[in-house]
């Protein structure tokens, strides 16, 4: 009875909501990138499942990370590669192992309003030698991530490095059996035209008395201003059970190749953990004349000379007024039993040093995270804290320049606080705030979540969804003059007719200009395909593959991420049809906070082994 009422109260604040929503004349937007959204054997993302838009710069230029290589090439079916609906079959797991070819599955992509091979066009962007994921002649080590680009169209973002490998002495008589490793997990990029900076951290080796180990350390560029200083996090040093383990490879214990043994501690364990971890900092990069500078950020605390625990710091966006924002490890107010992730900027001094400023939360906070500041010096990120019994991200603003009055949580869908998550992920000069918010009110189940945009100026906050043209959602207008669900048409590996209903969900926003152009992730609705036993698309005798298909005979479909462009509309309004199914259950296989993990430390960028 209990959920029953949850539900029904949920209804009714919806309604609420709705109404003072209303009360204020929100832009309306409309996506200008659906070209081809609704086929089934959509080639947008060049032989990858699923594709994220992370920056957006004053050119209408954006990157972005592609996710999940398919097994089906496109010569296999005539018109594109096909979409499997999750990104990963269920055949398929993801493993980390010295004895295992390294198979990228991450391939950075940019696109641009004018750009080269069409209006907002995924385009892959090659970084450290990887080539194309829809070329299969060629298998790619390296995975690559774009996070940023400026307005001169500098980018920014993370690789691997490429892969290593060593004959197995370990096993006989397998000739071609092979160790595999490679010189560092992550490490972070620059690339302006055709020029790559890497952007190296400054610890990358282990010393013990006359033995040097190259261990590669890590770093990730996050953000770029217009000045070329570039925001990210690098290690300064090793825990010190990483230096443990690094001297347990030295040992006489140990019966594998130091570089092997080394490789096997950097991967993460099946809790996701690392044995070599680093100790990690907020840092940036200057770039000039192609060659980049870095600079460390303070920590939040100054931990004592015989303290072994690991601190870890990150910058996760800058204004152009160089004041840079991410979060740090702080003992709240001096106190060492109070040691948490908060909140945090960093700005420079009269003597041109930066110093570090904590964002102050109560004991209630068990952490938070700034994500932009914008030239104003108005910052956004977010906390988590218990609401009614759950653990709940909240959205915030903080601004810098009076540092002595409380952050401020914006009332998201009316005039008193609610209990939905959310999180800000950048903030333009006007003022403007996107990022993504839970939607339903459910307690025990996951929850739903949509792009919102907030207006500081006037305390708006919409859901992005709300403000598209009918056109955006998947509608089309019969010759009656009624609204209804554009129907896709296809035929099957049977040779038989099927259809599905068309629909688009914008699910989170990413960046936004000064124009009010918008990028983010929508779910696009797609069809499911028969795999067989090990992951691949059964094919029919027409080539085409064959869907799943529910008892009564119609097309299993999904949720699959796309990469999605908005513009405010130039003409039209905001769709106000309502959908008779308003089930969304398919959300919570996808989740909108799918980058989560680049804000994990340590990160750990995915692979895929195909067994």
């Amino acid at each position: 009875m209990k959920l029953q009422l949850d539900k029904a109260l949920s209804l009714v604040a919806l309604g609420v909501l709705g109404v003072l929503n209303s009360a204020h004349a929100a832009p309306v937007y409309e996506i200008v990138n659906l070209d081809d959204y609704d086929l089934p054997l959509s080639d947008s993302f060049q032989g990858a499942r699923n594709g994220y838009a992370l920056g957006v710069n004053a050119n209408d230029e954006l990157v972005g990370i592609i996710k999940g290589k398919k097994k089906l090439s496109t010569s296999d079916v005539e018109g594109g590669v096909i979409d499997v609906e999750d990104g990963i079959a269920k055949e398929e797991t993801i493993t980390y192992s010295i004895t295992s070819a390294i198979i990228a599955n991450n391939f950075a992509f940019i696109a641009a309003q004018n750009g080269a091979y069409g209006a907002w066009k995924p385009t892959f962007d090659s970084i450290n030698g990887t080539t194309p994921p829809s070329d299969t002649s060629i298998v790619n080590s390296v995975d690559t991530f774009y996070y940023g680009i400026n307005d001169a169209g500098v980018k920014v973002g993370s690789m691997t490095a490429p892969e290593k490998k060593t004959e197995n002495t370990a096993t006989a008589d397998v000739a071609d059996d092979y160790w595999y490793y490679r010189d560092y997990e992550f490490r972070g990029v620059a690339k302006s035209g055709n020029i790559e900076i890497p952007l190296e951290p400054p610890f990358t080796k282990y010393v013990k008395d006359d033995k040097t180990v190259e261990l590669g350390g890590w770093s990730a560029a996050t953000a770029i201003n217009n000045n070329n200083l570039v925001a990210g996090y690098a290690s300064i040093d090793i825990s010190k059970y990483g230096s443990d383990r690094v001297n347990y490879c030295l040992g006489t214990d140990n019966t594998l190749p130091l570089d092997i043994c080394v490789q096997r501690e950097q991967y993460p364990n099946s809790t996701g953990t690392r044995n070599i971890q680093y100790q990690t900092r907020g840092y940036v990069w200057q770039i000039e004349n192609d060659v980049a500078t870095g600079t460390e950020l303070p920590l939040g605390l100054t931990p004592k000379a015989d303290n072994t625990l690991t601190f870890t710091a990150q910058a996760l966006g800058l204004n152009d007024n160089g004041v840079v924002v991410g979060r740090s490890h702080v003992y709240r107010n001096n106190d060492t039993d109070k040691l948490r992730q908060d909140a945090a900027y960093w700005s420079k001094d009269f003597e041109g040093n930066y110093q570090y400023h904590w964002i102050p939360m109560g004991d209630s906070i068990s952490s938070s995270i700034a994500y932009d500041i914008n030239d104003s010096g108005i910052l956004v990120g977010s906390y988590r804290s218990y609401i009614q019994g759950y653990l709940r991200d909240k959205f915030f603003v903080f601004d810098t320049n009076t540092p002595e009055v409380a952050y401020v949580t914006p009332n998201d869908f009316g005039s008193t606080a609610t209990d939905l998550s959310s999180k800000p992920k950048d903030i333009n000069n006007k003022g403007q705030v996107v990022g993504y918010i839970e939607t339903t009110y459910d307690k025990e189940k996951p929850r739903p979540k949509a792009g919102f945009l907030y207006e500081k100026s006037t305390g708006e906050f919409s859901n992005l969804n709300n403000l598209l043209t009918c056109e955006s959602k998947g509608y089309e207008k019969g010759a009656d003059g009624n609204w209804s669900r554009h129907k896709v048409e296809f035929t099957d590996g049977t040779g038989k007719l099927l259809t599905y209903n068309s629909d688009i969900l914008v699910v989170e926003a990413t960046s936004i200009n000064e124009d009010g152009t918008i990028v983010g992730t929508a779910f696009i609705r797609k069809p499911s395909f028969q795999l067989d036993s090990k992951g691949n698309i059964i094919v029919g005798e027409n080539g085409m593959p064959l869907f799943e298909l529910s008892g009564n005979g119609n097309p299993v479909t999904a949720y699959v991420p796309r990469m999605v462009v908005l513009k405010p509309a130039s003409s039209g309004e905001a769709c106000t049809v309502v959908d008779e199914n308003t089930d969304n259950s398919n959300y919570e296989r996808q989740g909108a906070a799918t980058l989560a993990w680049l804000f994990a430390l340590p990160l750990v960028w995915f692979r895929r082994r195909i067994r």
